[in-house]
């Protein structure tokens, strides 16, 4: 398996590529508008032609990319099944491998900082690789006090679903925004300050209830504009309009 990974400094977001080499199929994980031309030149490097997005869940931080790719390259939009979003052509669940050619990726129903979340396993037969979306972060987790969130929720998703694999599991999250790339999911249970060293649900609870966190910057037109796989709203503000223009100047 080919794997690269990507990020959008303005909202630290991860973007995965991933490529079976025996049929040529070719994925990314959470692409982001903004550097939808970064991602294409990746692909043209490396001799790639894209088939699928994917996206964890309807991001409040950014725009998807998943609408201008498939403009761009006929790759196909897949994301949650219970999103039943119009603009995606393959919905996932729970217990249906999605496939990338040979490669098997396997949804997990992980909600509590959406009621939508997905998470995505691979086991490449020598390691196993957890795409964590927000739910878990490097020694943190997503937030729970907007669009769905529920701290009470996330807790039993994380513990049901992803402390159940193997400690030498990797963790890929979709965010990180002090410069790392990877954990495991031994070092989450016994480092991650929220979740770590057998936390309770109730002190886990009373962590995120009282974190005081800023309204987020762009999620008055990414919700909206994410709903429509990446379509940009006209409430864009001036000075997030610019990857909006770009693609739609063509």
């Amino acid at each position: 398996m080919l794997f690269r990974q990507m990020i959008e400094p303005d909202s630290s977001t991860y973007t995965y590529l991933i490529h079976c080499p025996d049929t040529g199929k070719t994925a990314l994980i959470d692409p982001v508008l903004d550097t939808v031309e970064r991602d294409l030149s990746l692909l043209q490097e490396l001799g790639l032609e894209l088939d699928f997005t994917l996206d964890t869940h309807i991001h409040a931080d950014h725009l998807t990319g998943a609408k201008r790719l498939k403009e761009l390259t006929g790759s196909r939009i897949v994301g949650p099944a219970v999103d039943q979003l119009p603009c995606t052509d393959i919905g996932v669940r729970e217990g249906e491998p999605f496939r990338v050619g040979n490669i098997e990726i396997n949804p997990l129903f992980t909600p509590g900082h959406t009621d939508h979340h997905h998470a995505y396993l691979i086991d490449t037969g020598t390691h196993r690789m957890l795409f964590s979306g927000d739910a878990l972060l490097i020694e943190a987790c997503g937030r729970t006090d907007f669009q769905s969130g529920d701290a009470a929720t996330l807790y039993r998703s994380i513990h049901d679903k992803f402390f159940t694999l193997p400690d030498e599991t990797l963790v890929y999250p979709c965010h990180d925004y002090e410069g790392r790339q990877i954990s495991t999911i031994g070092q989450e249970k016994n480092r991650n300050p929220r979740l770590g060293n057998s936390k309770t649900l109730e002190e886990f609870v009373e962590i995120m209830d009282n974190m005081d966190l800023p309204y987020p910057r762009k999620i008055d037109f990414a919700v909206p504009g994410n709903q429509l796989c990446g379509a940009c709203p006209p409430n864009v503000p001036e000075e997030y309009r610019q990857p909006c223009l770009r693609h739609d100047q063509g």
